[in-house]
């Protein structure tokens, strides 16, 4: 494990240490240290203001659609555990085979869609394709939800809470960790998504910043040191982001695995 963890970390490595070379310092040692450390492609990547604007976007499109995937994922599982009947099982096979349909193979459909409804190039048709993620949602949290003992609902029921009032005050605060976990995953996979940005965004100031790290080959040529800089400007936010969040992945993976 450790050498495959060194060779993973190498393009890592080659990536973070030719951000702070020149090019002909890149050119001559790869994979050294800098012989003389400079900040000036990290200054030309923010120059005209298009990464920090990339960063907006992204950001913006990250928290909405993960929000949209959390909360109609919990809302969709909290239905199918609350009342099992017919109706939640054909949805729960609906979504089930709409799960193993790779992304790829609805494209052209899915442009044709928000083409007819005016939402290609813009980043509320991106969010709405990233809402789709709410699939994903809804099967890691209805396995953990099926653990929750059913004696909490029913005495909210006897109490007089409604179903939404259940939602929000027990379902809620009980399946925390695995809520943080998809958190985590949505917002790594959402950030770090090329395709449906590459598809359907054309203009530069609705740009993502993966989008930024594709296009900096052709804008700025051959100059590879501000290209590696512009992928780590890239790569810095969700990294942290990971670092922060990652005691929790495990733990909302295994909560409820064990019973009694």
């Amino acid at each position: 494990m450790l050498a495959i963890a060194l060779v993973s970390a190498l393009p890592l490595w080659y990536v973070l240490v030719n951000s702070f070379k020149s090019q002909v310092d890149m050119t001559l040692h790869p994979l050294a240290l800098p012989s003389e450390l400079t900040l000036t492609n990290f200054a030309n990547a923010f120059q005209d203001g298009s990464m920090i604007r990339a960063f907006l976007n992204t950001l913006l499109v990250t928290v909405v659609a993960v929000a949209i995937q959390v909360l109609v994922g919990s809302l969709a599982a909290y239905g199918v555990v609350l009342k099992k009947w017919v109706l939640t099982r054909v949805v729960g096979i609906i979504l089930m085979v709409a799960f193993t349909v790779p992304a790829q193979a609805t494209l052209i459909p899915l442009y044709k869609m928000e083409a007819s409804w005016g939402l290609v190039d813009s980043l509320l048709g991106l969010i709405l394709l990233y809402s789709g993620g709410a699939v994903f949602c809804y099967f890691l949290i209805v396995g953990y939800m099926r653990g929750v003992p059913k004696e909490l609902f029913e005495a909210a029921k006897l109490d007089g809470a409604r179903p939404l009032r259940i939602y929000f005050s027990i379902v809620l605060p009980v399946i925390r960790p695995i809520l943080v976990t998809v958190i985590v995953f949505q917002v790594i996979g959402t950030w770090n998504d090329f395709l449906y940005p590459n598809v359907f965004i054309s203009s530069p100031e609705k740009e993502t910043v993966v989008l930024q790290v594709y296009n900096a080959v052709s804008q700025f040529g051959t100059n590879w040191p501000l290209f590696m800089a512009v992928t780590v400007c890239a790569l810095v936010p969700i990294f942290i982001f990971f670092i922060f969040c990652q005691k929790w992945i495990v733990s909302g993976l295994v909560a409820g695995s064990v019973k009694g």
